[in-house]
């Protein structure tokens, strides 16, 4: 067994404890999780809630064969089920997010229910498209192209087209290729996976591939010069791109992660490299990646440099980029252990598990509660964490549920 595996075999199971116990019992034996223990309310998302719980259960089902994380997924599922009552409509923030964690409950368990559920909340997402666009945003989280990546992976092909097709629509044409606005009203430019050009040229770039649309991955190239033309070189060697255009107040000019840093870049030209081989995608992702193991994280520089150990601009996130290049054979687990090592200093662990407490340096208490789901919580680390622990045991490198913006490994 190697390290890696050895640390995330001894945080996994604690991690999965926590939660697990976490949830909250609702009608008819269904369980669902609040963003974190104290809310009153228990939270539907993908981002933060039972949709990303209910992935990550399935994944713990795959990795140690206990049946229990399975029944614990279906009852998330159920409650998932009963409750597509989302006014938001998007992959991480909305109703396609529900969709898609059904769809994957389907598919992995075989609960016939959770895919009449998951067509049942798509075709309600398909209803509320006014021939021109959803809501204000195109971005991944909520807007048109997280739409189009959750209908792809849950097996909505017409919807992932409409939703693709909207992009393409309202792509803005710049001297290097195409932008887009994406919130209307904002007047920031963003570049990058979270809520930038990244993350829309991904979903276009998935959905061609899926469709054999040339207009998609077009476009999505398009997008990508874009961001290619504004990018530094970061010493020579690396790939890196500034947050916003005017800069967004309160963010960081730079980050690292996948939100809006290089971690997230190279998902999108791992996605690339496997669609176009020898046209210097690969090459792209080791650059990013070499921005990334030289700068600077986990360690905690200064405030607000790197204060997050989840998915989303966090750890959790770069380390899903660490395991899919070595899956790849493109990378080592080298830089793996090192963060990895971080997780386990940062965990609170006590009779009740494993947890991780994110920093809002801008707040009089900066430790924040530690959360369940996806994007800052438990759930998004523990996926992480169960890929690790397979890493040393010559397991699949491949997770059960695929992410709808992470590319399969090779």
């Amino acid at each position: 067994m190697t390290d890696v595996s050895a640390i995330a075999s001894n945080l996994v199971e604690p991690a999965l404890e926590w939660l697990v116990a976490s949830s909250r019992e609702r009608e008819r034996g269904s369980l669902a999780w609040p963003a974190q223990r104290s809310d009153a309310e228990v939270d539907a998302s993908l981002y933060m809630g039972t949709a990303g719980v209910v992935t990550t259960l399935i994944e713990a089902h795959r990795t140690f064969g206990d049946d229990r994380y399975a029944d614990l997924a279906l009852r998330g599922a159920r409650w998932l089920s009963e409750h597509l009552n989302s006014e938001e409509l998007g992959l991480y923030l909305g109703l396609t997010g529900t969709a898609y964690a059904l769809s994957a409950a389907e598919r992995a368990l075989g609960d016939a229910e959770s895919g009449v559920a998951s067509r049942k909340a798509l075709d309600i997402v398909r209803s509320r498209f006014d021939g021109e666009r959803w809501n204000v945003y195109t971005e991944l989280l909520y807007g048109h192209a997280g739409i189009a990546l959750g209908a792809l992976a849950a097996g909505d092909i017409d919807l992932a087209m409409l939703a693709a097709d909207g992009l393409v629509s309202l792509a803005e044409p710049t001297d290097a290729g195409v932008q887009w606005t994406v919130w209307q009203g904002l007047g920031h430019r963003l570049h990058n996976m979270a809520h930038g050009t990244v993350g829309i040229a991904y979903a276009l770039a998935a959905v061609g591939a899926a469709t054999d649309r040339a207009d998609f991955l077009a476009t999505a190239l398009a997008g990508t010069r874009d961001v290619l033309s504004l990018a530094e070189d970061d010493g020579g060697d690396g790939f890196l791109v500034h947050h916003s255009d005017p800069q967004l107040g309160g963010s960081e000019r730079y980050s690292f992660g996948w939100c809006h840093g290089p971690a997230g870049d190279a998902q999108l030209f791992r996605l690339l490299g496997q669609l176009q081989p020898d046209k210097g995608w690969d090459d792209l992702v080791q650059r990013c990646w070499r921005t990334v193991v030289r700068s600077g994280i986990p360690n905690r520089k200064r405030p607000g440099f790197w204060d997050n150990n989840g998915h989303c601009c966090g750890t959790a996130g770069v380390l899903a980029v660490a395991l899919d290049l070595q899956a790849d054979g493109t990378g080592d687990l080298g830089f793996a252990s090192t963060l990895l090592a971080d997780l386990h200093a940062r965990a609170i662990i006590d009779a009740d598990g494993a947890r991780w407490s994110n920093v809002e340096y801008r707040d009089e208490r900066p430790d924040l509660e530690p959360q369940t789901g996806w994007a800052h919580g438990n759930a998004g680390i523990i996926r992480e964490l169960l890929r690790a622990t397979a890493s040393g045991t010559g397991a699949p490198p491949s997770f059960a549920v695929a992410w709808p913006d992470q590319p399969p490994t090779r």
